[in-house]
């Protein structure tokens, strides 16, 4: 089919004004196509382009070579080249000249080619033909051999191939026009159209057609093709504008890659001088830009990858396990295992690991136990954890006898090393290859086994969070393969539950480990237990202790150390109530406390126990007589085992219970006073509780005068600021008020020591006028008389004298009081 033509020519003398005309235009195409073909056409000399450039300067100005899609769908292959003018146009010396051929939609060009193919065509002319123009014009593409010396090209371009190749493949994806284009930098704008010829060997035919190009522009900001050529002098205003620009033009890139498989794979290619690989690669399964089938392609013609395309060839293998015939497959495993590659990677590994799994049991074993060698190598010179391991009969023969000879050393070597800071996932993998390969372990096995069982902990805690630790999986696996492990190392975390109960607890809720079978472990099975137990009976902490003893499976009597654990896991960082030590020292003897070491947290619940809360009639003892007892009987029954603060701290709250209920060594005050400096830092609940039971006793009408003396003239401040609180509860005033004697007694205290000290006499006359006075005024005559009587018998009749004078001032303090409103009221 012939097509259509057009020309188009700078301005021609003495048309100032215009950029340039049609001078040819075949049929078909349109005036409002032209108007849209013209800017594609127009030509911008480089900078510095002499006035009368000689033939071969003229020869050297680059040429646009264009291929663009028009709106509607038709498309347009140009050249526009510069030629010598008598006069005008561009230059003083130099004008263009434009030829383009029209490509109706839907029409190729002749023979099926791609645009760029036409680029190097005889056909293509610097001057309008003159007189008739044929109709239609015609113009074959000429030579096709656009891969001619490309090869050469590529790898002199090796440092910027990949990326270029990366971002011309982005170019070239289905995305709406009007993107920013790629910009490739060439001294030559033919260099440009070999990019271009690159780009149409290595992408799908669908993909090269997608990509409009100019070879050569001044402008590349508002070109809308996708790849356009520059010359390097514009190079800075194409950065400037944003543009993805590769300047191929002068000091190679210190980079140069790109995280693309697929172009770096494709780069290997080109500089291997393989293009034909790019057609072989097609024709298997996959995406048409996935680096593995071009990768395998590659590797199995010899070409060497980087670990990006070895790890893509290994993947999209192990996908497709029946892809490939048994030769390619032979070659793949041989390149994948070449004991000449020093840059292998994790993902590596991993990708490997999954292609022995799909080709195990459907290769011979010939083909799969080099990547079997490989794997078992990788895990144990490699260190990495995440390995899928072959099973055992990977190495039946003599590749597995020369894989273990090679590796016993170091792996026995490695696992004797009970010093170092080794993972948990490299022990658990160390002992996974070492029963793989048959290497006999058993000597290190219980050093082995007592790192492994700590570190366990360590790490999961280090993880933090609920979710399982990341070496669970190969974890189970190893105790689900090797029984003499699974029973060592469950011993060995039964023995590390009492000492740190809580962490085990976390841990065997993160991982289910084995333990359901004949081995006793009492203390993992309380670690088991107690999450659900305290899910089911909530904040009874009594009834989730005996549920986890329960558990155990064994006598506290027999195991102290299941008390321990048990406590532990209740209680943890917080210690049990009166009432729940009350519980766990009588559920066991004093011996059984004393080896578990629960004796302590016994203590510090005695010595923890909050202070009495007072309420409308004073405070209630009942909880502190509760500590009390508790510290009386931790005393009587640890006197080798507390000492220091500890033991003055009970020998306090003793103290308490013998003010409370008995008849404590004289010296009370004091006492307190030497106990609580000896327990320091003392308890404030505490240092509350014992002030309180001393100054009660000193309230109370049966108490000593030689301990209330001792006491005045002690001049605590605290301990008088607690007599002065206990005086002013309900319970003391209601005794002032009913008791006369009681009465008569506190005037007698109160105004018996004047003297005695700093704190004691504001505190006398405060209660005399605050407390007493207002009990008094609420007796009856005959009970005041006997409060006055009272005191002048256990007094004398100086202080009766006093009392008398005391209440008068009362008396007439009410009596003027009255008088006074009277007359405001008159």
């Amino acid at each position: 089919m012939s097509l259509a033509q057009v020309h188009y020519t700078s301005a021609a003398p003495g048309d100032e004004g215009t950029g340039g005309r049609f001078t040819a235009v075949g049929p078909g195409v349109s005036g409002a196509l032209l108007s849209e073909i013209e800017p594609l056409l127009r030509y911008e000399l480089p900078e510095g382009v002499a006035d009368r450039p000689s033939d071969g300067e003229l020869r050297s100005l680059p040429q646009a070579f264009t291929y663009a899609v028009l709106s509607d769908g038709s498309r347009l292959v140009s050249r526009s080249t510069p030629v010598r003018a008598t006069g005008g146009g561009v230059g003083p010396g130099v004008r263009f000249h434009a030829h383009a051929v029209h490509l109706p939609p839907g029409v190729p060009l002749p023979g099926d080619r791609l645009p760029v193919e036409a680029w190097r065509s005889p056909h293509w002319v610097a001057v309008t033909p003159g007189g008739a123009i044929p109709d239609p014009l015609t113009l074959p593409p000429g030579p096709t051999a656009v891969s001619e010396g490309l090869d050469d090209f590529a790898v002199s371009r090796g440092p910027w191939l990949a990326a270029v190749l990366a971002d011309l493949r982005r170019a070239s994806e289905p995305t709406e026009s009007g993107g920013w284009p790629v910009v490739l930098v060439e001294r030559q704008c033919a260099d440009v159209a070999r990019w271009l010829g690159l780009a149409s060997v290595t992408l799908p035919r669908e993909s090269a057609e997608r990509l409009t190009f100019t070879t050569y522009t001044r402008r590349p900001g508002s070109s809308a093709a996708r790849v356009v050529g520059a010359l390097p002098e514009d190079a800075e205003a194409a950065r400037a504008a944003g543009l993805r620009v590769h300047v191929c033009a002068g000091q190679p890139p210190s980079g140069g890659g790109t995280d693309d498989a697929w172009a770096a794979t494709a780069a290997r290619v080109w500089r291997s001088r393989s293009p034909e690989l790019f057609r072989e690669a097609r024709e298997l399964p996959g995406e048409p830009f996935a680096a593995g089938p071009l990768a395998v392609t590659a590797l199995c013609a010899g070409i060497v990858l980087g670990p990006d395309g070895r790890t893509a060839a290994a993947g999209w293998a192990a996908d497709r396990p029946y892809a490939l015939d048994a030769k390619r497959t032979g070659q793949l495993v041989e390149a994948l295992t070449s004991p000449g590659i020093d840059d292998r990677t994790g993902p590596e590994f991993d990708a490997v690991g999954r292609l022995f799994g799909a080709l195990e049991g459907r290769c011979p074993a010939a083909v799969t136990a080099p990547l079997a060698a490989m794997l078992v190598t990788e895990a144990v010179r490699g260190g990495n954890g995440s390995l899928e391991l072959p099973r055992r009969d990977a190495f039946v023969g003599p590749e597995g006898a020369a894989v273990a000879e090679r590796l016993a050393p170091e792996i026995l070597t490695e696992l004797g090393d009970t010093a170092g800071t080794r993972s948990v996932a490299r022990t658990v993998q160390l002992l996974r290859v070492a029963r793989l390969l048959g290497v006999d372990d058993t000597d290190s096995l219980p050093g082995v086994v007592n790192h492994l069982a700590p570190a366990l902990l360590a790490e999961a805690a280090a993880e933090g969070g609920t979710d399982t630790p990341g070496f669970a999986p190969a974890l189970l696996e190893l105790l689900d393969e090797q029984f003499e492990v699974r029973t060592a190392l469950l011993g060995a975390l039964d023995r590390i539950a009492p000492r740190d109960p809580g962490a085990v607890a976390r841990f065997l809720e993160r991982v289910a480990l084995p333990f359901t079978g004949t081995q006793a472990l009492p203390h993992l099975r309380m670690c088991a237990e107690v999450p659900g137990a305290m899910a089911t009976l909530g904040g009874d902490r009594a009834a989730v202790w005996h549920r986890v003893l329960r558990a155990a499976g064994l006598s506290l009597f027999a195991e102290p150390l299941v008390l321990r654990t048990a406590v532990g896991l209740v209680w943890e960082d917080r210690a049990p109530t009166v009432e729940e030590a009350r519980l766990l020292l009588d559920a066991a003897t004093s011996d059984a406390h004393r080896v578990a070491g629960t004796w302590a947290r016994l203590v510090d619940a005695a010595l923890g126990a909050p202070a009495a809360e007072p309420s409308a009639t004073g405070p209630s003892p009942a909880s502190t007589d509760e500590a009390a007892a508790l510290a009386h009987d931790l005393l009587r029954g640890f006197p080798g085992e507390i000492g220091g603060r500890e033991r003055a701290g009970l020998l306090l709250l003793d103290l308490v219970r013998e003010l409370r209920t008995g008849a404590p060594d004289p010296g009370w005050a004091e006492t307190v006073r030497t106990l609580c400096a000896q327990a320091e830092p003392v308890e404030p609940a505490l240092r509350e509780r014992a002030h309180a039971a001393l100054v009660e006793r000193l309230l109370a009408p049966d108490r000593p005068g030689a301990e209330l003396y001792d006491f005045v003239h002690g001049d605590d401040a605290e301990l008088i600021a607690a007599y002065d609180r206990t005086a002013r509860t309900e319970t003391v005033r209601t005794r002032l008020r009913t008791q006369p004697a009681y009465a008569a007694d506190c005037f007698t205290v109160w105004t018996a020591h004047p003297h005695a000290g700093e704190s004691w006499p504001p505190v006398a006359a405060a209660l005399l006028d605050e407390v007493l006075r207002p009990a008094v005024r609420a007796m009856s005559a005959e009970d005041v008389a006997e409060v006055e009587a009272t005191v002048g018998r256990t007094g004398s009749s100086g202080r009766a004298d006093a009392f008398r004078t005391w209440n008068r001032s009362s008396t007439l303090g009410r009596l003027g009081r009255r008088i006074a409103g009277r007359v405001r009221r008159g």
